[in-house]
Order: C-alpha cells, then sequence, then structure tokens
C-alpha cells in the first residue's frame, strides 16, 4: 500500500495523522506551513448578525477576543470547525457539508457576517451576505522539505494555499496521487501529478477515506 503525506501544519496536522494511523494507513507528517496568530481588532459586533467560520484554526487564533463573539450564532463549514467553535464557546447553529459557498446559499440572504480568516483565504463567490473578513492568524511557509518522500505516495492538500504551495516546490510530479480536501485545493496544486482527486466533503474522514482508495490503487508502472 501506498504512503500517505499530511502536509497540514500543526495542531490540525497531529490529528490527521493520528486518523490516518487508526483506519490502517501508513502516514507521515511534511509540513509546508507553520500558524501563527496576528493581531487583531474586533469590529463593533452591533451591526453584525452571525459568525461565519470556514476554519478550525480560525477559532484556535483568535485569541481571547473570541469570548466576545459569544453571543452571536455561529455558521460552520464542517464538523471540526463546528466541534472547534463548540469548544470555544461558541453558539453553533449550522454545520454546512460542502464548502463556504454551499453553506452561504443555504443562509438567508443580506445577513451581516464576521468572518474569521487567515491572510490568505479565498472569498466566496457572489455571496447574498455581506461578509466582514478579519484575518486572525498567519500560515508562514516552513522551509522547503525533501520531497522525494512524496515518491509512490498520496499527498493531503486540506487547503488552497496548501496546494498552491506544494505546486511551487514540486517539480517531479509523476509518481505522486493528490487527495484534496475540495475542488478548490485541488485545482491549485496544478497537474502533471500521478492522480488527482477531491474529497466529496469537506472533512478529514472524507478525505481519509479518498486518500485509502487511491493508495489501494494499483502502483503506476
Amino acid at each position: 500500500m501506498r504512503r500517505v503525506a499530511v502536509l497540514r501544519p500543526e495542531a490540525g496536522g497531529s490529528a490527521t495523522l493520528a486518523r490516518a494511523r487508526e483506519i490502517g494507513l501508513e502516514a507521515f507528517a511534511l509540513p509546508l506551513f507553520e500558524l501563527q496568530s496576528v493581531s487583531w481588532a474586533l469590529p463593533d459586533l452591533s451591526g453584525l448578525d452571525a459568525l461565519l467560520l470556514t476554519s478550525a484554526n480560525a477559532v484556535r487564533h483568535a485569541g481571547a477576543q473570541l469570548a466576545s463573539c459569544r453571543n452571536l450564532p455561529a455558521h460552520t463549514v464542517g464538523e471540526a470547525t463546528a466541534g472547534a467553535a463548540r469548544e470555544g464557546g461558541l453558539n453553533v447553529t449550522s454545520v454546512g457539508e460542502g464548502g463556504v459557498d454551499e453553506l452561504l446559499a443555504s443562509l438567508p440572504a443580506n445577513l451581516r457576517l464576521l468572518h474569521l480568516v487567515g491572510r490568505e483565504r479565498r472569498a466566496p463567490i457572489e455571496p447574498r451576505q455581506l461578509i466582514v473578513a478579519v484575518p486572525v492568524y498567519d500560515a508562514v511557509p516552513l522551509p522547503a522539505p525533501d520531497l522525494r518522500s512524496l515518491t509512490d505516495a498520496v499527498a493531503l492538500v486540506h487547503s488552497p494555499r496548501a496546494g498552491e504551495r506544494l505546486a511551487e516546490l514540486a517539480t517531479d510530479r509523476s509518481d505522486t496521487g493528490i487527495a484534496a480536501i475540495s475542488p478548490a485545493a485541488a485545482a491549485a496544486c496544478g497537474t502533471g501529478w500521478q492522480a488527482i482527486a477531491a474529497a466529496d466533503r469537506p472533512d478529514d474522514a472524507a478525505l481519509l477515506s479518498l486518500a485509502a482508495r487511491m493508495c489501494q490503487e494499483a502502483q503506476p508502472e
């Protein structure tokens, strides 16, 4: 069976690594970024209706100011983000199983949403809501790792930013498969990979199920 490379930064990277090993995958860590909190100013919450959360990292790195947002209902993408939000004392009222665009399409138009994000983000496509995006963390690139370990492996790509970074670094792609958490993350990886596919839901369970299927496929000649 092929090995699985977990490109995700901490603390999520260790969680994905453990889940991969629990289902019998031979997984190893190959992080491309380190996450760091950034200073941010809390906007006037009286002009906002709800929180929009698309990454558990935003909850983990928001700091003490997150407590001021507990009276706002939180709309989240994925169970991992929802779980982190609940642990942070937030009132999760909806959990989207698709990406942010699918979640926003399910919400009433004209909501005023506070979106806690990383400095690099993919803006929603034509949202009907007013979105105030506030960066609370940054993904700082780590020194380029030895990508020879990706030969005959499947790389887990958890974000478009990770896909872009991998595409920048990887020149020999023909023996590496890509399992991406979303179509946007898959597209960011570029072309030339041995195989590339996106999970049917943006969560670890679906991503690891996809990776397991790719690992069981025949090795390229």
